[in-house]
C-alpha cells in the first residue's frame, strides 16, 4: 500500500509538471503530495527532513545561477550573442548552425541549461528569421544543447549539482574528467542534427541583411569569468559554490539595479522560489518511493563495476529510466545506488540522464519548457518529430560520451 501510495504521489507530481494546468507552477501539485505522505506515515518526518537538508545547497545554488543568467540578459549579453550570430553566419545556414552550437554549448556550460532555453532559444530562432533561413534546424540544436551541453559543470544543470555531491570530485576535477565527454556528444550532436535537417540547411536564406557590430557587454563576460574561477576556488576551501554564484549576481544585480536595466521584482522572480520548492518536495516524494522497494528492484537492474560495458549498462538504464519518470526523479533514484561503486559509476548516470532525455519530451522539464517557447515562436513541433530528432541523436551520442568518460578513468583517477 505504501510503495502504491508513493507511485501515486510521484505519477501525479510528474504529470502535473508536465502540463501544467493554466500555467501553475510545479509546485502546486508537489508541495501537498509530499505533504499527504509524510501525513499518511508512507515517509516519516526525519527521513523527508533529511531529504530536504540534503537538497537545499543544490536548491540554493541553482536560485542564485538562474539570477546571474536573468542579469546577464538584463545587460545585454543574449542580445549581443543574437547579432553575433548573424555576422558570423553571413547568411549561410551551415555557418548559422556552427555558431548556434558554439554559443548554446558555451552558455548551458556556464549558465545552465535553462538559460540556453529560455533565453537563447528566442534569440537564436529570431535571427534565423531575421537572414531568412529556416529556423527549425537552429530550434532543435538549442534544445539538444540544453540537455547535452550540460555534462561539462556542476553548475550546467542541477542534475549535475546532485552527481556533484555524490560523487565527491573537486570543482575543476568534476570538470576536467566530463571535458572529453562533453565535447565528443558536441560534436556527435553537430553531425547528426547537420545530417537530419540537411534539406533545410542546404535552403538559401530569403533576405539578406547587414546586422551591425556586436556591443559585447565587457563587463558581464569578465564576472562570469570570475565567478567560474570562484566555483574553483570555493570547491578547493571546501566551501558551497553557492558564494561564489551568489558574489556574481550581487555584483550584476547592483549594477543592473543603478543602470535600471533590472528590477527587484524581476531578479526575485527570477530566482523561481515555486520551482525549488517543486525540487525539494520532489525529493520527498521519491524518498517515499525508494524506501518501499524502487531502490531493491533498482540495483539488480544495474550494472557494477567500471569496465566500459558496465558504464555503458548504468548510463543506458539511467537514459531509459529519465524518459519513463523524467531526468530529475531518476538522477535522485540512481544517485544513491550508484555512489558505492565510485566517482565514475556517478558520471555515468550524469551522462545518462542528461543525453537521454533529448529522446522524449517527458524526459526533461527543460523539453517542456523549450516547447512552450518554440510554441509561442510559431513553431510546430511535434511528440512525434522530437523523438524522431532523438532516435537518431540519443543512441550515438550516449555511446561516444559514455567512451570518453571510460577513456579518462585511469588518466584522472575517476575509479
Amino acid at each position: 500500500m505504501e510503495l502504491t501510495l508513493a507511485l501515486g504521489a510521484l505519477a501525479v507530481v510528474l504529470a502535473f509538471a508536465m502540463f501544467r494546468p493554466r500555467g501553475w507552477p510545479e509546485a502546486v501539485a508537489a508541495v501537498p503530495a509530499a505533504g499527504l505522505l509524510i501525513a499518511l506515515g508512507v515517509v516519516s518526518f526525519d527521513d523527508a527532513m533529511v531529504e530536504v537538508d540534503d537538497l537545499l545547497p543544490v536548491v540554493g545554488f541553482l536560485a542564485a545561477v538562474l539570477v546571474l543568467a536573468k542579469l546577464c540578459d538584463d545587460e545585454g549579453l543574449f542580445h549581443a550573442a543574437g547579432v553575433a550570430m548573424a555576422r558570423r553566419s553571413a547568411g549561410e545556414p551551415h555557418r548559422l548552425m556552427g555558431t548556434v552550437f558554439a554559443i548554446a554549448a558555451t552558455t548551458t556550460a556556464v549558465l545552465s541549461l535553462d538559460a540556453t532555453v529560455v533565453l537563447l532559444t528566442p534569440v537564436v530562432m529570431a535571427t534565423a528569421r531575421t537572414l531568412g533561413i529556416p529556423s527549425r534546424p537552429h530550434a532543435y540544436a538549442t534544445a539538444h544543447l540544453a540537455n547535452t551541453a550540460s555534462l561539462l559543470l556542476p553548475v550546467s544543470n542541477l542534475t549535475n549539482l546532485l552527481a556533484f555531491s555524490a560523487a565527491g570530485l573537486t570543482f575543476a576535477h568534476f570538470s576536467a574528467v566530463m571535458a572529453l565527454p562533453w565535447l565528443l556528444a558536441i560534436a556527435a550532436e553537430y553531425v547528426l542534427l547537420r545530417w537530419f535537417f540537411r534539406r533545410e540547411l542546404a535552403q538559401r536564406p530569403t533576405a539578406h541583411v547587414t546586422p551591425p557590430p556586436a556591443e559585447m557587454p565587457v563587463f558581464v563576460l569578465v564576472v562570469l569569468a570570475l565567478t567560474l574561477v570562484g566555483f574553483a576556488v570555493t570547491s578547493l576551501l571546501d566551501v558551497a559554490p553557492a558564494w561564489a554564484a551568489l558574489a556574481g549576481a550581487v555584483v550584476l544585480g547592483v549594477r543592473g539595479l543603478v543602470r535600471r536595466r533590472s528590477s527587484v521584482a524581476g531578479i526575485a522572480a527570477a530566482a523561481n522560489v515555486p520551482f525549488l520548492a517543486f525540487v525539494l518536495c520532489l525529493g520527498v516524494v521519491v524518498t517515499a518511493v525508494m524506501k518501499h522497494g524502487l531502490d531493491d528492484a533498482m540495483r539488480h537492474v544495474l550494472p557494477t563495476g567500471t569496465t566500459l560495458p558496465a558504464l555503458l549498462g548504468i548510463a543506458v538504464a539511467a537514459a531509459l529510466l529519465s524518459n519513463v519518470v523524467n531526468n530529475l526523479p531518476a538522477v535522485l533514484v540512481l544517485l544513491p545506488l550508484v555512489a558505492g561503486m565510485g566517482p565514475a559509476a556517478v558520471l555515468a548516470v550524469l551522462i545518462g540522464v542528461n543525453v537521454g532525455p533529448n529522446l522524449t519530451y517527458p524526459g526533461s522539464l527543460s523539453n517542456l519548457l523549450w516547447r512552450s517557447v518554440v510554441q509561442r515562436e510559431r513553431l510546430p513541433a511535434g511528440f512525434v518529430e522530437f523523438s524522431r530528432v532523438g532516435l537518431v541523436t540519443v543512441p550515438v551520442t550516449l555511446v561516444v560520451a559514455v567512451l570518453g568518460l571510460w577513456v579518462g578513468i585511469e588518466p584522472f583517477g575517476v575509479r
